[in-house]
Formats: structure tokens, C-alpha cells, sequence
């Protein structure tokens, strides 16, 4: 790595850190804000699942449009940056008075979110040829401790919540500085190809890529539910929310960024392997591992619900291993799909999950308030268990 690529690393990283803090500023506000609204955890959930389909649009936009090859990377991160820190700033102004202007506001907080995180992924490949799996580890390991920053703010300060969505604003609009001032597109980068939707026929006719989809789908079935409900959870387990419950909240998202790297050096370790078949059996292999152990903490997180320092020990370690994964399923996309259309297998894999976890939220959050959090936390082993089936079937299905 030389000196040039480990900077842009660590700025790239950072800037992620901090930018993607705004993705759950307001599912950490969702008690407060129910609270004032006069409403369940059926209006509240919305709060999260908003930035989800914000998301999918940004992202759809994002890739019809070419938006990446068509603008400089580094700058349509900070602008995006700038727009989903000003987004997220209005929320803290807007949701006391208004439900629907709440959920507007997190939805473009959402869509602009997806012009740094993908946009981030392209930054760094252009500078990684070797050693791309554990650059990318490291910056989904970024993004995943930034996801947590608003409930370490809310743990170490006696903030109100509206300041705690502020900070987290203040957060990206330092995240846009760092990209618009430190980073420059980077000696391997290439055009991504573009979204045809005409491809879709053929995407569908792709075994070895349908069970890598279902495999990234069962995965995200539990991912964003629990990043969205551990908070409650935990503050169910301890009989109300408080700074213990925050921390415990950061703590059990942050520590993916483990499980991140994990993933990201064992994909490297691969990457001179020749066979398509050998390569893909590898990544899914990981993924096999990382949401077996998430599974079982789902069912371990339901039994052990009612001693909290025991859910506590259990969130943690789930944490590590429900995002180890991400990355190497779309690895494995791009790897199985014709090349003529890997922009738009990678661009409907991302939709679809991400309009998978609004369906899942809601259902997990619904279980968790009428039939209590134990059985909440053992629904989203669904998502796991299914998705090993798909990965061991594809790991016989691969051709070399």
C-alpha cells in the first residue's frame, strides 16, 4: 500500500465514519419522539424505514443516471454530504410539529446518503488493486461504527435529541470537507456500467446469481432490524432507556467493524485464486459462517432477554458477525453475472434488499411490540437460515 492510497484510505474511512452517522440519528430518537407524537412504535418504525426506501431511490437515481462517471466521485460525496447534513438538520426542527414532514425529511436524508456510500466504495477501489478486500472491509467497518455514533453521543451526553441529530449533521458536514479537500479519484478507476432495465430477463435466468441474491436477502432480513430495534431491545432487557442502554447500543452496531475487517482479509487472502468456482465457494463460505453465528445469537438474544448484561454480551457478538458478511455478497455479484450487465445485477441486488429491510423492520418492530422482544429477536433468524440454504446450494452450482 503506498502512501498515497493508505491517506486516501484513512480520509475515505473517516469520512464515512462520519457521514453515515446520520443514517440512524432518528431511530435513536424514535422513544422521545413517539413519546411526543402520542403514537406506537408502528408510526416510529417509519423513522428508519424512511432512510431505507430514501435509499433505494438515491441509489436507483444514482445508477440510471450514471450520476458517479458523469460527476467527480469526491465531489458528489461532499455535496451529498452538505445536502443530507442540512436534510437531517431540519428533521431535529421539523418532527416535533409535523409526522409527515419527520418522514419526508429522513427519506432525503436517505437518498442522499447514497451518494456516499456506494460513491465512497468506487473512491477506494480506484486506488486498491491488491489489497482491495481489506480497504473495503475497513470502510464498511467505517460506516458500521458510524451507524452506532448516534448512540454514543446520546451515552456519553446529557443531550436532548434534537441536539444529538444536530451533532451528528455537524458530523457530515466535516465528512464533506475531508472528500472535497484531501480526495482525488484514484489510478484504477474505471466507468461503472450503467442500469439497463432491458438486462433484468437475463439477471433472472442466472442460477448462480438468484442464490447469491436470496443469500444477500436473508441477510438483510436481519441486518437493518437489528441496527433499527437493538436499541429497544436492550432498553426492554433493562426496564427503560438510559446511558447503559446507549452504549450498549453503540457497542453491539460498532462491533461489526470487527467482523468487517475479518471478512475483508480472508477475501484477500483469496483473490489469486483462478477458479470462478474455487473463488465464489470461498466467499460463501464466509458468509455461511458470519450469518450462522448471527443466527444463533438471535435465538440466544430470546433466551437470555430477561438478564441484560447477558443480551448485552450476545448483542455484541452478534453485531460482529451480522454485517461481516456484506460485502462479499456483492462481491460475489459481480463475480457470477455477465459482465454486459454486473452495473444492473448490483444496482436491483441493493433495491430489492433494501426494500426487503422496510418489510422487515416493520414486521420485527410489530412482533416486538405485541407479542414482546424475545420472539422479535428469534424472527429475524429467518433471515440467516435462509440465507445459508441459498449460499451452500451455491457453492454446488457454480461453474469454473
Amino acid at each position: 500500500m503506498d502512501r498515497t492510497a493508505r491517506r486516501t484510505l484513512i480520509l475515505v474511512s473517516t469520512a464515512e465514519l462520519f457521514g453515515t452517522s446520520l443514517w440512524l440519528s432518528g431511530t435513536a430518537a424514535i422513544p422521545e419522539l413517539t413519546r411526543i407524537w402520542g403514537t406506537d412504535l408502528s408510526v416510529g418504525a417509519w423513522l428508519t424505514m424512511s432512510v431505507q426506501l430514501g435509499f433505494v431511490a438515491g441509489a436507483l437515481a444514482a445508477a440510471i443516471f450514471n450520476l458517479p462517471d458523469i460527476f467527480k466521485a469526491s465531489r458528489l460525496f461532499a455535496g451529498c454530504a452538505v445536502a443530507a447534513a442540512v436534510a437531517n438538520a431540519l428533521f431535529a426542527w421539523v418532527a416535533p410539529q409535523s409526522i409527515p414532514g419527520a418522514l419526508a425529511l429522513r427519506f432525503l436524508t436517505g437518498a442522499f446518503l447514497a451518494g456516499m456510500y456506494p460513491v465512497g466504495m468506487k473512491i477506494l477501489s480506484g486506488w486498491f488493486r491488491d489489497g482491495r478486500g481489506t480497504a473495503l472491509g475497513i470502510l464498511v467497518g467505517s460506516l458500521t461504527i458510524g451507524k452506532a455514533v448516534p448512540f454514543a453521543v446520546e451515552g456519553g451526553s446529557a443531550l436532548p435529541w434534537e441536539w444529538i441529530v444536530l451533532t451528528c449533521s455537524g458530523f457530515a458536514l466535516l465528512s464533506a470537507v475531508l472528500i472535497a479537500l484531501g480526495v482525488e479519484d484514484g489510478p484504477y478507476s474505471a466507468p461503472q456500467p450503467p442500469l439497463d432495465f432491458h438486462q433484468v430477463g437475463a439477471i433472472l435466468h442466472n442460477r448462480p446469481l438468484r442464490l447469491a441474491n436470496f443469500g444477500y436477502f436473508g441477510h438483510m432480513w436481519e441486518l437493518y432490524s437489528m441496527w433499527g430495534w437493538i436499541a429497544l431491545m436492550l432498553g426492554a432487557s433493562a426496564g427503560g432507556q438510559g446511558r447503559s442502554v446507549a452504549w450498549g447500543a453503540f457497542a453491539a452496531i460498532s462491533s461489526g467493524a470487527i467482523g468487517c475487517y475479518w471478512a475483508g482479509r480472508v477475501a484477500d487472502r483469496g483473490a489469486g485464486i483462478k477458479s470462478l468456482h474455487d473463488r465464489v465457494a470461498r466467499r460463501a463460505r464466509v458468509t455461511i459462517i458470519a450469518m450462522a453465528v448471527s443466527g444463533v445469537c438471535c435465538l440466544l438474544a430470546a433466551l437470555v432477554f430477561e438478564h441484560f448484561w447477558l443480551l448485552f454480551a450476545v448483542s455484541v457478538v452478534w453485531g460482529i458477525a451480522v454485517v461481516a458478511d456484506s460485502a462479499q455478497f456483492s462481491a460475489i455479484v459481480s463475480e457470477v453475472s455477465d459482465r454486459r450487465y454486473v452495473g444492473t445485477a448490483l444496482a436491483l441486488q441493493t433495491a430489492v434488499g433494501f426494500l426487503l429491510t422496510v418489510v422487515s423492520i416493520r414486521i420485527i418492530g410489530a412482533i416486538g411490540e405485541h407479542w414482546d422482544w424475545p420472539w422479535a429477536a428469534a424472527a429475524m433468524s429467518i433471515g440467516p437460515a435462509l440465507g445459508i440454504l441459498a449460499m451452500r446450494r451455491l457453492r454446488i452450482v457454480t461453474p469454473d
